[in-house]
């Protein structure tokens, strides 16, 4: 395993950037100036392709397209391995993982970063209670994170994609009773994983989507953030590289729609 020092993803920031002053400012002389979002620290672990576990801690810009492919799971979620149960802390690059569409896959990527009470409303965790979602499902308390995406079946999926299942967020579905919003009085940690394709694994019952930036990160960015975004992920070339999706991504309340019409 080789650990790499704490590095900044492309350009460097002013101390004094803030989230709420992003974007272009006017500089003493009159002239527009920009000001880069508020950076926080990622953690990244990915398998190299000498097969060695490669870790470090990456400065980068706190905007959701980058939060967003770090918060799927809480501490305590566990995953079938080939070598048994593991909780998500526990894995590491290179891991054999039991995915939902690919059997045993081995885990090229890991990224964590710690939330804080502070970000209040993109801090919000769910809880899903025993055999919320059915029987065994989960078979014991789950906590998600916030961009957590969970495998959903619906005749109204099918209308609305031509598939039957579609990846919704676990926010979605929180009622207050069996799917609580938890707001983190402390900061917390929270991961993510990816494998070689897009995919599912199933976690103490309930099935997650893991690690996949869609297409958004395509659109709209600028050099230096390309910059930034692709550092996070080393284990792929070009952003082409995380493939297609295994399945559609949807909003409770699309199905909602269908359900009505």
């Amino acid at each position: 395993m080789t650990y790499t020092p704490p590095t900044t993803a492309g350009l460097a920031v002013e101390l004094n950037t803030s989230p709420a002053h992003s974007g272009r400012i006017s500089s003493p002389s009159g002239q527009l100036r920009r000001v880069m979002p508020l950076m926080r620290k990622y953690e990244v672990g990915h398998l190299t392709p000498s097969s060695q576990i490669s870790e470090t801690l990456i400065s980068a810009p706190a905007v959701p397209l980058f939060e967003n492919a770090f918060a799927a799971f809480g501490r305590g979620a566990i995953l079938q391995t080939d070598h048994g149960p593991m909780a998500i802390e526990d894995l590491l690059p290179g891991d054999r993982v039991m995915t939902t569409y690919h059997g045993l896959q081995t885990l090229m990527w890991k990224g964590a970063m710690t939330l804080s009470p502070s970000q209040s409303e993109s801090a919000t965790m769910t809880r899903i209670t025993s055999d919320a979602l059915g029987l065994g499902r989960p078979a014991m308390d789950l906590v998600l994170g916030p961009s957590a995406r969970i495998l959903h079946k619906s005749p109204a999926i099918k209308a609305l994609t031509g598939t039957t299942e579609a990846l919704i967020p676990i926010r979605d579905f929180v009622d207050g009773n069996q799917l609580i919003a938890l707001h983190p009085m402390s900061r917390v940690q929270v991961y993510q994983i990816g494998f070689a394709r897009h995919t599912c694994v199933n976690v103490n019952g309930v099935v997650v989507e893991t690690l996949h930036p869609g297409p958004a990160h395509l659109f709209n960015l600028r050099a230096e953030m390309q910059q930034h975004f692709q550092a996070l992920f080393p284990y792929v070339q070009t952003p082409a590289a995380f493939g297609p999706m295994a399945a559609p991504r949807l909003r409770l309340e699309d199905l909602a729609l269908v359900q009505v019409a």
